[in-house]
């Protein structure tokens, strides 16, 4: 048998551009850990096939969220799933990593352990119990074999459950932020050193962006009689590009829309931030900038959330220590005055800045900060499921 033959296997299935990156980085930790000892297959996107990974289908076939974008493409996810059942299968790999997308990812879990296979599977991201169908810990705990957490907080839920799970980190406490950046987006776009910048940031869909900038306008108007010189600059997704530059094209500060290219460099030019809630509020913790959080959903799933969801926060700051550090207005709460008077705060004066962003550099601690890399630490928890299971076997 030759040397390449011998070489440990790993199935990876990334099902989105975020599994992409922490499929990658697990891949570059698998390989300087190894030796190169490791060989991998599975479903990546361009990061991971830049390592290497032949990809079994395109990664984009898996990117579809809400029922009216999957019915029309559920045959082409029931092919997937197959097929990526029987990869798993015919190769035998030494262990299975699945990231993310737990609606693909849980059922060809499902499917190989209904065919016998013993390659032990490894989950990566938790699904959040601790917000929402607490209920679930039970039934992955019933056909994972570790689970790698996000957040320092989530494995008791699943060691309950007897399932094995550790936390990792987050992979935001990996990204960089330099002054510099921030002082050549000012001379770039010619606003000046002194200048208060506010950093808006209503998302990456369409219908959350409808929602958030018109109510996020309303607020600036606001801000823009209390602060004169005001800037905003709003970092956006190609998606939304069109849409967003149209509708802020009549705001009353100057409004530079800016490419996701420019998103680090904006944050470090911002003096605080108006943001939707997402972990672009973790992005903009590392990058030190205090923030406001705004979002509005439509009522039927504001009134299905208000039943489900177990958390009294939405920002993962606020819920990584228990209170609120970060102001959030949600839903009836997010309203323009109650948006420019926290934003307002923030801006006029440095010791609430200051403040908020101590309690998040705490936070951000706890997700890891300061640590191994998220990446180095979900390789060797993959190594560790791998070396059991040869003992065992």
């Amino acid at each position: 048998m030759s040397e390449q033959i011998q070489k440990p296997l790993v199935f990876i299935i990334a099902g989105e551009n975020s599994g992409d990156a922490l499929g990658a980085s697990l891949m570059q930790a698998l390989t300087r850990k190894t030796g190169g000892d490791v060989r991998f297959a599975g479903v990546g996107g361009p990061e991971m096939e830049a390592l290497g990974l032949s990809s079994l289908f395109p990664m984009q076939d898996l990117a579809v969220m809400g029922v009216f974008e999957i019915l029309p493409r559920l045959a082409l996810l029931l092919k997937r799933m197959t097929q990526a059942a029987d990869a798993v299968e015919r190769i035998n790999p030494d262990v299975v990593v699945s990231i993310d997308a737990p609606d693909f990812c849980f059922r060809v879990i499902k499917k190989i352990k209904a065919r016998g296979v013993q390659a032990p599977v490894v989950h990566y991201v938790a699904p959040t119990v601790w917000a929402w169908r607490a209920g679930r810990a039970a039934k992955v705990a019933g056909f994972l074999d570790h689970l790698m957490c996000l957040l320092p907080f989530e494995p008791p839920y699943f060691h309950r459950e007897g399932l094995d799970a550790t936390f990792v980190g987050h992979p935001v406490v990996t990204q960089t932020f330099e002054p510099s950046q921030g002082v050549a987006f000012r001379q770039r776009h010619n606003i000046a050193p002194d200048a208060p910048v506010l950093c808006v940031l209503p998302g990456s869909r369409n219908g959350e962006v409808t929602r958030l900038l018109a109510v996020f306008e309303k607020a600036v108007q606001r801000l823009c009689a209390q602060f004169p010189g005001l800037t905003v600059v709003i970092p956006v997704v190609s998606h939304v590009s069109a849409h967003v530059r149209a509708t802020v094209s009549t705001w009353p500060a100057p409004t530079l829309v800016v490419d996701a290219d420019e998103k680090k460099a904006a944050f470090c030019a911002s003096d605080a931030a108006l943001a939707a809630s997402g972990t672009v509020t973790l992005e903009l913790a590392m990058a030190g900038v205090p923030h406001v959080i705004g979002y509005r959903v439509n009522a039927l799933t504001a009134f299905v959330g208000k039943m489900l969801i177990k958390t009294p926060y939405v920002n993962l700051i606020n819920i990584c220590l228990g209170r609120e550090a970060v102001p959030e207005f949600i839903q009836e709460n997010c309203t323009p005055d109650n948006l420019a008077r926290e934003v307002a705060r923030l801006l006029d004066d440095e010791g609430a800045r200051a403040a908020q962003c101590a309690l998040a550099s705490e936070a951000l601690t706890q997700l890891g900060r300061g640590g191994a890399a998220p990446g180095e630490r979900a390789a060797d928890v993959v190594l560790n499921v791998m070396n059991k299971m040869k003992r065992n076997g």
